[in-house]
């Protein structure tokens, strides 16, 4: 797959001290770590501190012969930084500061559930593309750009609102059938 070899080919980059391999798994990661850490009671300076220390773990894994990346690099740095914030937090818990009753996960179990989800994402794009017209721009005009069925009627071409939204719900069920055709429930 072209994205696994782009991101091994991030990692080899990364292990020979690639300034710019860096600089780029910063630049698609910081963010998504940033809004986790703020949204579970840290700050920006903890964020960047944690994220820093998940650079130097992905580094010293890269320069190591025997790691294999069985997960997109995103997937990775989050888990890793997820596993480094909770471990800081089970800390400040101990010594009093009122996080109480904290479950830590493992980190394989995180990648595990992001693999799961990103393949499920992967599903359902492979589902939506394969919807054809006029369903797949119909169903993202109401759910991705967030449109009114006023909106939708008017711009599919429907007499009125309720028919758009019919035609939306049918749109809906053959999404869902092209998607559980594809999605096998007992992996």
């Amino acid at each position: 797959m072209k994205g696994d070899s782009n991101e091994q080919a991030l990692l080899k980059a990364l292990a020979s001290n690639d300034s710019k391999a860096a600089e780029t798994i910063y630049k698609d990661n910081f963010n998504m770590v940033l809004a986790f850490i703020l949204n579970n009671n840290g700050t920006y300076d903890e964020a960047r501190d944690i994220f820093q220390e998940a650079m130097i773990t992905l580094y010293q894994k890269a320069k190591s012969e025997t790691f294999v990346l069985t997960s997109q690099i995103k997937t990775y740095v989050y888990s890793v930084c997820r596993r480094l914030w909770l471990k800081r937090l089970q800390q400040i818990g101990k010594t009093g500061t009122g996080i109480e009753n904290f479950e830590s996960i493992a980190v394989e179990d995180d990648l595990e559930i992001h693999e799961r989800k990103n393949a499920e994402l992967g599903i359902m794009d492979r589902a939506l593309n394969s919807l054809g017209e006029p369903c797949k721009s119909l169903l993202e005009a109401f759910y991705i750009e967030r449109k009114s069925m006023d909106q939708i009627a008017s711009s599919f071409g429907y007499t009125n609102a309720d028919n758009a939204k019919n035609q939306k719900y049918k749109c809906l069920m053959r999404l869902k059938k092209l998607f559980f055709s594809q999605y096998n429930i007992g992996e």
